[in-house]
């Protein structure tokens, strides 16, 4: 990603407060590592100086270098949070190379919000731009996990620290038993019609289909088809989209019908929806093989 963000639609509501320790979401929180390469590995984080760290650095990377303008709340604290971190996981990456304490060693993060956190708040994030609520109601029996606020500090944008995130995330589905994945992604800025074609390409080429569609909620819904298929060069549209929604699209997602513009973060949000099944199985072999003996 531009920098490397899956950002979602947002709504703030300033620097809301850390949960407990004994209150960390999702009950995975003490657990073992999710994933290692090299100096780098990856887990959930353990402790409120640990939440606290992971939204000082989406802050350094959503306001400070993508410009988004941030709540009075989080300006004054140079934190980027809201109600929902209190009831997500926070995946982290950490260089354990660095000196200092263990919250000073973080160098990315992803926040994971599983299905039932979700119900027991009113929801997933995703609902105040996607019709979210009406996908899941569909698919009664399927656990599904919402990704977003992905974000990694400039020296570790790299193909390591994307696999080694990917290698967190698998294990930790494989632990949570997660069916579906989904979360909103970005396009930088807020004219759709300068993303024409890649937008176009998802539209006419990976949307999602059956029991899987779903729509931007009406009163936002942006049309994504700007171009006619038959003029759309697929390479350009490739090499157009932000390299988080190259990487789902190699994993075999699909897409929400329509986009929503977030004018807080400054960005045209898609909707990716990414059923474990439907994953490349070259992709399971290669990122669940070192994942496996994390996800026990």
């Amino acid at each position: 990603m531009q920098p490397v963000t899956l950002e979602e639609n947002a709504y703030h509501e300033g620097a809301a407060a850390l949960p407990p320790a004994s209150q960390l979401a999702g009950n995975l929180s003490g657990e073992a590592v999710l994933g290692r390469i090299g100096p780098l590995l990856v887990r959930l984080a353990r402790s409120k100086q640990e939440i606290a760290a992971a939204q000082s650095i989406r802050y350094k990377v959503f306001y400070q270098e993508m410009g988004a303008r941030p709540p009075a709340a989080g300006a004054l604290e140079e934190r980027d949070a809201d109600r929902f971190d209190a009831i997500c996981d926070h995946l982290l990456v950490i260089d354990s190379s660095l000196p200092g304490a263990e919250q000073d060693r973080i160098v990315g993060t992803y926040r994971l919000l599983p299905q039932e956190e979700a119900a027991a708040a009113g929801g997933f994030y995703s609902e105040d731009e996607f019709e979210l609520k009406a996908l899941v109601a569909r698919h009664p029996g399927r656990r599904f996990l919402e990704l977003g606020r992905s974000c990694v500090l400039p020296p570790y944008r790299s193909k390591r620290t994307i696999e080694l995130l990917w290698q967190g995330i698998w294990a930790y589905c494989r632990r949570k038993k997660i069916d579906v994945m989904t979360g909103c992604a970005s396009f930088p800025g807020t004219v759709p019609a300068m993303h024409a074609e890649a937008l176009s390409f998802l539209h006419h080429f990976c949307a999602a289909e059956g029991s899987w569609q779903v729509r931007a909620n009406p009163a936002r819904y942006m049309p994504m088809d700007l171009m006619p298929e038959e003029a759309i060069v697929a390479r350009q549209a490739l090499f157009a989209m932000p390299p988080l929604i190259k990487g789902y699209l190699r994993l075999g997602a699909k897409f929400a019908d329509g986009c929503v513009i977030d004018r807080e973060f400054g960005t045209t949000d898609v909707l990716v929806v990414l059923p474990v099944e439907q994953i490349s199985d070259r992709y399971i072999s290669y990122y669940g093989a070192e994942a496996e003996r994390f996800a026990g």
